[in-house]
């Protein structure tokens, strides 16, 4: 069946945006599997920067059906303002589909999450402060409201109703905050139905019957595999599942409707928010990253911690993942550095670890083993295929296949969306098929299937697209 899973590889910010809107038109559907308006990605259209924080990217193509599927909570009015900043840069919003069994995040959630951060004070996790958390507290839980509650007045209001007697109890005696009265949040959501409603289906149905007629569906994952629920660095982490396997709990589909996934990672590495971060740097060549990278959160504005590319991390997620095809993002922001370092192993009370340590304590207090190679210091953004590289850059993805295991198929080379290199990248898959193309000297990929063929970039109606999901 033709279906293939995008993911972040490392904690988010991979520029996951800027490749689906790359490979986006090969399909005919594509469907967020998971998370809220926690994430965001910038389409940049003409002069204009479009900031996406729910809708997938596949609503700039007029050919493709983008679907929010249950695995995600949404916003309702986070939703319609960004369906109305898209009719009004001409983008029609009709093709949305949105999964009735996806749960909605209600303004008792916002306000949990905020509480919640405030009391833990410098423990605090880092949340985007989107009600995010709490709403799959309390999906859960059982107590949660869900799309299709819109379709039935009467239910809606017993629901909220019913979560309230609870939360308001929480919110006025845990936290000391104001209470919310049930009718005001009812008559509020309730105004949402109109818009909300023509777009509501019954997700896993549709797609499991587009499958069956062969058609092509890409599973568009936020955040990254460091912040999954199960298998990222707990507690620090995202309420949802971010990896592969999540798409097929997310969207309703079966794990063998799945044939490729394709991981994303930045040819260095940025988190945001709080939690371990082995290779961090505090220097001068950490703000130059942050700087010549723009490294500054879609969603919150927040500033990224930005360190060395962590090779450790990549394996793990290409393990966990299943990961058949990797990309490298922002190789052009390491031009002009000397040298370039990869952390290859930790080093924790004299143990060597070269994959993630299954202890917090461990992880938290790693030290990185680094291994230097030669930079480069020439511009690479004109760069479209990978013989124009300069030797060391092609030595440095060589490096980052070996290390993980995976064929690097794309490499984006700068924020449009024609700067970007592909290396056998295809969408198709065949029993026994192998690497073709490219591929630096000294590089070794073992154990994936991938499949030979070109696919040129291109620049479409005059759009490229920075920022990640």
């Amino acid at each position: 069946m033709p279906g293939i899973v995008l993911v972040g590889a490392q904690w988010g910010d991979e520029g996951k945006g800027k490749i689906t809107d790359l490979i986006a038109s090969d399909f005919d559907f594509v469907t967020r599997f998971q998370g809220g308006n926690n994430a965001g990605h910038t389409v940049i259209h003409g002069d204009k920067r479009l900031a996406l924080h729910l809708i997938p990217s596949g609503i700039m193509y007029p050919n493709i059906t983008p679907l929010i599927g249950n695995g995600c909570v949404i916003d309702p009015r986070v939703l319609i303002e960004e369906m109305d900043m898209l009719e009004r840069e001409g983008f029609s919003t009709e093709r949305l589909l949105v999964s009735g069994n996806a749960h909605l995040i209600m303004p008792y959630h916002l306000a949990l999450d905020a509480e919640s951060e405030r009391r833990l004070g410098d423990s605090e996790i880092g949340t985007t402060r989107r009600g995010i958390g709490p709403a799959y507290q309390d999906k859960a839980a059982r107590s949660g409201i869900r799309v299709q509650d819109l379709l039935d007045e009467h239910i809606f209001r017993l629901k909220v109703k019913t979560a309230l007697i609870e939360k308001n109890d929480l919110l006025v005696k845990v936290y000391g905050a104001d209470a919310f009265d049930a009718e005001a949040v009812c008559d509020e959501y309730l105004a949402y139905a109109p818009r909300i409603v023509p777009h509501i289906t019954e997700s896993s149905q549709l797609l499991n019957e587009a499958l069956r007629r062969q058609k092509w569906v890409l599973f568009e994952g936020a955040q990254g595999t460091l912040l999954d629920i199960d298998h990222g660095t707990y507690p620090f982490v995202t309420s949802s599942s971010c990896t592969a396997g999540g798409a097929a709990i997310g969207s309703g589909v079966g794990p063998t409707a799945i044939n490729k996934v394709l991981g994303i990672a930045k040819a260095y590495i940025t988190r945001v928010g709080s939690g371990p971060f082995p290779t961090e740097l505090f220097d001068e060549t950490g703000v130059t990253l942050g700087s010549v990278g723009s490294e500054f959160g879609t969603t919150t504005g927040r500033p990224r911690r930005c360190g060395w590319y962590d090779a450790v991390i990549v394996k793990y997620a290409a393990e966990v993942n299943g990961l058949t095809d990797l990309c490298i993002t922002k190789l052009d922001v390491l031009s002009g550095l000397e040298t370039i370092k990869i952390c290859v192993a930790y080093e924790h009370e004299g143990r060597r670890y070269t994959t993630v340590p299954g202890s917090q304590t461990a992880f938290h207090h790693a030290r990185p083993v680094y291994e230097e190679m030669p930079g480069w210091q020439t511009d690479i953004t004109g760069c479209r295929d990978f013989e124009e590289l300069p030797r060391a850059a092609r030595d440095y993805i060589a490096r980052i296949e070996e290390l993980a295991g995976v064929s690097v198929s794309l490499i984006a080379v700068g924020p449009e969306r024609n700067q970007t290199i592909t290396r056998g990248w295809s969408i198709r898959y065949q029993e026994g098929g192998h690497v073709e193309g490219d591929r630096a000297k000294g590089s070794r990929v073992e154990g994936r299937r991938t499949e030979g063929g070109r696919t040129e970039g291109g620049h479409v109606g005059g759009r490229h697209v920075e920022g990640n999901l």
